[in-house]
């Protein structure tokens, strides 16, 4: 066969083909024009792990250019000059990057976003951070009443001349099942954990409780905000530290430092929260307190008793011991911190969408956090300068209406048009100027576009057309459910498969929802929701899959099963041993018996071989038998002098080499980033 040939059916370039093969043990020389048909069948079947190292090369080559290039313009101080807000697509023009990096960029930072949605200064300004810019706002009078700033909040307390102190807000973040739920179930003495699906939290919820000193008789506040552990909420977690004060890290004692808690730990220190670290479970068999602080200790959080800032409490949520020593050091942070727990509330509402849903029965839903101002009952709900209705209901954590509610408290509000998303802010001050809400416009953009594709972005569209894909439709009930679910996604990373999302939004499966899985060949998922009854007639009329989860991680793992059912098996090759012939004792038509010495690893039975000669290889079969002498053993190990007896039509000569190897074909699994 021609070099030329084999290349073209590798789609590699020829001078390519022939630099690379001699690390892959096919030496036929840089300047060949024909390679034998053995070799290049060999080749052929090799080239997928090739290709696979080579595309691993090409990527580790490609993060290299991009921190050199981030280097680079941190050096030669590089300024980007950014207004209040951006699309995704003007804001990499500004940085004269590509608009796939850039999602990416984001994407790796929990934030989902198309290149026609809207992104705040303080993200573009972290973003162009970590591409090595330095950032300077823009000052050209452009932002108005009608530009949505993330400022609000600030705004309001900055202007706010009758503060008083709040209670605080804090939020608890670890790793997944290390007790963040079952200690907050201690505090309320409430039973929300029962609630959960699989016992792990699948939404924000915030909470508030009245803590009474037992020393003092004094009864003070507190706002709870309870975060997922799973890693797919790393989104939902992110935003539930901007809104809090002070943050609780709880680690198990039994399990130590995890992924999700180092991602805990970093969120914390992004946002530059007081914190004290909670080591939970130390009634638990295994638990080992000091194993945790040496962990934490190196990864940069230093406990108090070893010469440290961070305050560390041992509890046990499960048998409520040291929970009140755990809240006695959050009010003493919570004085430390007392200027900055202040708000006014006598201004209109500013406040922050914790959580966000419809309901089949009362329609849209949200849980706010407010932050400054109070709420009252029939006030309007205005978000990014637009009204989204008027407060019909409000409901406190425990389910009780109630008919306002100021600072720092959390409540389930009645009464919008349209779900806002979660990290929306609530600004009642901006009433003057707000305008009525496009209800048929914001619902099209809520969850930005309904036919966005989850795939690679750095891949080309001929990439794309090259993978199997998995289609879904996908129906949640929340809003931070449908992004943490689209996020997960979002990370498969596979040359050959993907999934791809025809449709999304909120609430229960529609007849609309069936035509899309219809029209694009997909299974519809339902989380938290179920289908209405002409979309059931439907899915059964067209034959549609149709799933129900109530925990992500299980979603996650039926679209890693689909997907590894769309990839062809993997064959493993493992190298046992090396023999070279010496002695050529008995030729048959389809077998030989050789001798020869064991210069690597051992020979056995039913072992596969291939012959070399000069380094080419000559064919291969399988080995049926190994003695030595006349004696008949089970293997030889390295140095030993035996004779094998080969099964195959190769013919071999003195001096030729053979290579014993298995071979084991494996489904091959869908990895996360």
């Amino acid at each position: 066969m021609n070099v030329t040939e084999l290349a073209r059916k590798l789609r590699i370039n020829t001078k390519e083909l022939l630099d690379l093969l001699p690390e892959y043990g096919f030496d036929i020389g840089k300047k060949a024009i024909k390679i034998d048909d053995k070799t290049a069948e060999q080749v052929q079947r090799k080239w997928k792990f090739i290709k696979r190292d080579l595309d691993e090369k090409k990527q580790k080559e490609a993060e290299e250019r991009k921190l050199k290039e981030r280097e680079l313009r941190k050096e030669t101080g590089l300024m980007v000059i950014l207004p209040s807000r951006l699309t995704v697509k003007d804001f990499s023009e500004r940085l004269e990057l590509p608009t796939s990096q850039v999602i990416m960029e984001l994407m790796k930072n929990g934030i989902l976003a198309n290149q026609n949605q809207d992104i705040d200064f303080d993200t573009m300004a972290i973003m162009a951070e970590e591409f090595g810019f330095s950032v300077s706002p823009e000052e050209d009078g452009t932002k108005t009443d009608d530009v949505f700033d993330d400022s609000t909040i600030e705004t309001a307390l900055l202007h706010s001349k009758n503060m008083e102190t709040r209670a605080p807000v804090v939020v608890v973040m670890g790793h997944v099942d290390h007790g963040k739920t079952k200690l907050l179930d201690t505090i309320r003495k409430s039973h929300i954990i029962d609630t959960e699906a699989g016992g792990i939290t699948q939404h924000i919820g915030a909470y508030q409780t009245v803590w009474k000193d037992p020393k003092t008789n004094e009864e003070r506040a507190i706002t709870f905000i309870d975060t997922p552990g799973h890693e797919a909420f790393t989104m939902m977690r992110s935003r539930g530290a901007k809104v809090a004060d002070i943050a609780i890290l709880i680690v198990a004692a039994d399990d130590s430092v995890k992924p999700q808690t180092e991602e805990a730990i970093n969120i914390i220190k992004a946002a530059k929260l007081p914190f004290v670290v909670a080591i939970n479970k130390i009634d638990a068999t295994g638990a080992d307190v000091q194993k945790v602080k040496t962990d934490l200790s190196s990864r940069g959080i230093l406990a108090e008793e070893w010469g440290g800032e961070v305050a560390m409490v041992d509890i046990s949520a499960k048998e409520n011991i040291n929970i009140d020593k755990l809240l006695d050091v959050l009010l003493l942070i919570a004085d430390m911190n007392a200027e900055n727990i202040q708000a006014d509330p006598h201004i209109p509402a500013v406040g922050t969408v914790i959580e966000s849903h419809v309901d089949k029965s009362t329609g849209p839903v949200a849980t706010v956090l407010v932050q400054a101002g109070t709420l009252q009952k029939n006030d309007k709900l205005i978000i990014g300068g637009e009204i989204y209705g008027k407060v019909r209901a409000m409901k406190d954590y425990a389910g009780s209406d109630i008919d306002q509610a100021g600072p720092s408290v959390p409540i389930q509000i009645i009464g919008f048009k349209v779900a806002p998303e979660v990290g929306d802010v609530l600004d009642l001050t901006r009433e003057k100027n707000a305008v009525d809400i496009n209800v048929k416009k914001k619902r099209t953009q809520q969850t930005g576009a309904e036919r966005a594709t989850v795939t690679d972005s750095q891949k080309t569209d001929e990439d794309d057309e090259k993978k199997k894909t998995l289609n879904l439709v996908v129906k949640a009930d929340v809003l931070g459910s449908l992004e943490a679910i689209i996020a997960s996604l979002g990370k498969i990373r596979h040359p050959e498969v993907g999934v791809k999302i025809v449709g999304k939004g909120l609430g229960n499966i529609t007849e609309d929802d069936v035509k899309k899985a219809e029209a694009g060949d997909a299974t519809i998922i339902g989380f938290g929701v179920s289908a209405t009854s002409v979309a059931e007639e439907g899915m059964r009329e067209s034959h549609i899959t149709f799933l129900q989860y109530s925990i992500i991680y299980d979603l996650i793992n039926w679209v890693k099963e689909e997907l590894g059912k769309l990839l062809s098996d993997e064959l493993i090759i493992t190298e046992i041993g090396a023999m070279d012939v010496m002695a050529i004792f008995r030729k048959e038509k389809a077998s030989m018996i050789v001798g020869g010495k064991i210069t690597r690893g051992k020979a056995y039975k039913k072992l596969l071989c291939r012959v070399l000669r000069e380094g080419v290889n000559m064919g291969s079969g399988t080995i049926s038998a190994v003695q030595v002498g006349q004696a008949t053993i089970k293997e030889a190990v390295e140095n030993t002098e035996c004779g094998v007896k080969f099964e195959g039509t190769t013919k071999i000569e003195i001096a030729d080499v053979l290579e014993f190897y298995t071979e084991e074909n494996k489904a091959r699994e869908i990895m996360f980033e």
